[in-house]
């Protein structure tokens, strides 16, 4: 029987959400289940819809275009000159790509950036933009699925661990 490490392990890893799940993993256990259909990935296209279809025995199937089109290897862009250092984009990264502080200009570092699109949406001023990767010249490649996952790991660790920490202060001051 496949596992959802096994599907899981096809998944680009963007952790972008556009399959309806919170993230890769539990789009791999839904489709483990049967509950998830193998044609929710837009990041993976194709190559990995073929990919799951071949290590599930299932036909191949067309992307859902409820979830999104496929397209080129996008990363974020941010408008240097129009951030206003809100910090609206750093909580949504799931991979930890973007750096800046409260009131100070925000960047992406383009090593890390899955181009999951998360940090659009959140940001006041529309200064993030979505470029193709190749239209970069100076973008370096893609990091790998292992390299997301590994990242994304990271960052649920830290903010568990934060929320851990908010939750004991909490609990500390309600003591009577």
């Amino acid at each position: 029987m496949i596992s959802a490490d096994d599907i899981d392990a096809v998944l680009p890893q963007t952790q972008c959400t556009r399959c309806g799940y919170s993230g890769c993993r539990p789009y791999a256990q839904s489709i483990a289940s049967g509950e998830a259909a193998i044609n929710q990935c837009p990041p993976g296209g194709a190559h990995t819809i073929a990919a799951l279809a071949a290590l599930l025995g299932r036909p191949e199937l067309p992307l859902n275009p409820a979830n999104g089109v496929e397209g080129p290897l996008l990363v974020a862009q941010i408008e240097e000159q129009a951030c206003i250092g809100c910090a609206k984009c750093l909580p949504p990264c799931p991979v930890d790509a973007i750096v800046g502080a409260q009131k100070q200009m925000h960047t992406v570092m383009l090593a890390l950036c899955t181009g999951c699109e998360l940090c659009v949406a959140p940001c006041p001023v529309d200064c993030i933009v979505m470029v193709p990767r190749a239209s970069l010249a100076h973008a370096p490649p893609a990091p790998s699925a292992a390299e997301n996952r590994a990242r994304f790991g990271a960052h649920n660790q830290r903010v568990a661990a934060r929320d851990a920490a908010r939750a004991a202060l909490l609990a500390v001051r309600k003591l009577p």
